[in-house]
């Protein structure tokens, strides 16, 4: 049996103008994610009063993931970690905080604490689940992957949610981060869970420590891209024999302003890249997908490889978010 885990949380970072690709409005950004798990559930947004859109009007990739869990009947389980607002479905909470600025103070004070509740959580799940799957949405999440990356010594570039890749900026924020520490890259390669609390977010201590309390003969399968990918190094830090897969989106897999298959060869992971396509869409804000303005997030890649091992297609899971697509700007966004 497999089981799908979505993690919502938030960051101070999300808010640096011009950071984050996750909203239209800068004042809504910080409560993307809670409404994210709303559109996963009922395919409508509840935390706010409008559709998830970046900058250009390109709806969340929560569309791809609600079309996979329709197809395929996928349960999905919501961990709250630290979001601004609380979803509208159930979920469980984590008593984690938003997370903070990293080049003013520490991002996660209490990460040891969320990673261990994070740890327990899992820990008392039922060991009979063959694979679990462990989504996030938390805006300004490639920043902060950018970061532990840096800190525990893995060289490559984050993708971004966006068509263009704020490099420089996520470069200064990096430099501000490590001036306040005065640390070099590497500085945190024998403490994983210290660059979490320095320079991470909480999404990245929850979903690690749940990871780590999974059963060892549990498939952890980390949908999502570079954030992902930071994980996955952190993981692998703290005990080298777990090695999960990970599963992203030809539209990570293809960025070249990143190093998602870098990162991954280099860590030895085993990466599943679900091949999207909608160039042939009616609707411009999903054909533009094809274009690099929406990646990745909310485990969509996952959740298609999810709907495929249970036989359901990828063209069926296209053809459904056209659908649900063509249903929202019905509604009006």
């Amino acid at each position: 049996m497999t089981v799908f885990f979505l993690f919502i949380s938030g960051t101070e970072i999300s808010k640096i103008p011009g950071l984050s690709a996750a909203g239209a409005n800068p004042d809504v950004i910080p409560f993307t994610s809670p409404a994210d798990a709303d559109v996963v559930r009922f395919g409508f947004p509840k935390a706010i009063d409008c559709f998830p859109l970046d900058p250009q009007g390109h709806p969340t990739p929560a569309i791809i993931t609600r079309a996979a869990v329709i197809e395929a009947g996928i349960p999905v389980s919501v961990v709250r970690c630290g979001s601004y607002l609380p979803p509208a479905p159930p979920y469980v909470e984590t008593g984690a905080e938003f997370g903070r600025d990293p080049r003013f103070e520490k991002a996660v004070p209490d990460a040891r604490e969320i990673f261990e509740n994070s740890k327990f959580l899992s820990g008392n799940m039922d060991p009979s689940f063959k694979t679990v799957m462990i989504a996030e949405s938390i805006p300004g999440g490639t920043t902060t992957a950018l970061m532990v990356l840096r800190a525990i010594g893995i060289k490559g570039m984050v993708s971004s949610g966006g068509r263009d890749n704020p490099i420089e900026l996520k470069e200064d924020i990096w430099s501000g981060a490590s001036k306040r520490l005065g640390i070099k890259e590497g500085a945190f390669a024998d403490d994983p869970l210290r660059a979490v609390e320095e320079l991470g977010d909480p999404m990245q201590a929850s979903v690690l420590g749940f990871s780590l309390g999974l059963d060892k003969r549990t498939e952890i399968v980390l949908a999502g891209g570079t954030q992902m990918a930071a994980i996955a190094a952190l993981m692998t830090k703290l005990d080298h024999n777990r090695k999960p897969v990970i599963a992203t989106t030809k539209y990570v897999a293809e960025d070249k302003s990143s190093s998602f298959l870098e990162i991954a060869d280099f860590l030895g992971l085993e990466t599943y890249v679900a091949k999207l396509d909608f160039s042939k869409s009616p609707h411009k804000g999903l054909s533009d997908y094809e274009a690099g303005y929406v990646k990745e997030g909310v485990g969509a890649g996952g959740s298609v490889l999810y709907a495929e091992r249970l036989g359901v297609s990828v063209s069926s899971i296209i053809d459904k978010t056209n659908e649900l697509y063509s249903g929202i700007l019905k509604q009006g966004s």
